[in-house]
């Protein structure tokens, strides 16, 4: 996903801009094409927390295997990661809190709300995600969202499944990436 899907920054669009600003500040991608080859392994010696929600558990286990493949892949220590579980989404933001005082330098919150025939997951959607930037910008540590917030579990199953869509995949990836942007401001 990115240039290719029209929703990505064209080719060379960074470079074109390094030389119009006095300094420019970019970990630039951790995964797939365009990923930084000068660091192998960008997330090693990162502690990375996942505050994974037990509720729609099936569809929240595919996103827990896609972020856990993307921090193996960035080279973050299984060591270093730990995986607590909240009841729902609803609690991520806290769960998400904990694990920031609990010494992670990056936390990925997983979840799945459905929508259905009421309400309800208008509040739990919109206070998870609410919630979730509060704890990133209260403590200045990455809080990736990687909460499915779909229409239908079809749609939620496509982006929980295996490969490059897994949500969860994307928001370890993210998390790690601003984990290393953050460092260098």
């Amino acid at each position: 996903m990115g240039a290719e899907t029209g929703t990505g920054l064209p080719p060379g669009a960074i470079d074109q801009v390094t030389g119009r600003v006095g300094r420019m500040r970019s970990a630039g991608p951790v995964l797939g094409p365009g990923a930084g080859t000068e660091l192998a392994r960008p997330g090693g010696g990162m502690r990375v927390g996942v505050a994974c929600s037990r509720f729609n558990g099936a569809l929240t286990w595919g996103l827990l295997q896609g972020a856990l493949d993307a921090l193996e892949e960035c080279g973050v220590d299984r060591g270093d990661v730990t995986v607590a579980w909240s009841p729902g989404a609803f609690e991520l933001p806290l769960l998400a809190r904990a694990l920031v005082e609990g010494g992670a330098d990056a936390v990925v919150c997983l979840g799945a709300v459905v929508r259905g025939e009421t309400d309800h997951y208008q509040f739990v959607a919109g206070e998870c995600a609410r919630g979730i930037q509060q704890v990133q910008l209260d403590t200045g540590v990455p809080v990736a969202f990687g909460v499915l917030t779909t229409e239908d579990t079809a749609q939620a199953l496509a982006r929980a499944g295996a490969g490059d869509a897994n949500k969860g995949r994307e928001a370890a990836a993210a998390a790690v990436e601003m984990a290393r942007l953050l460092r260098t401001l």
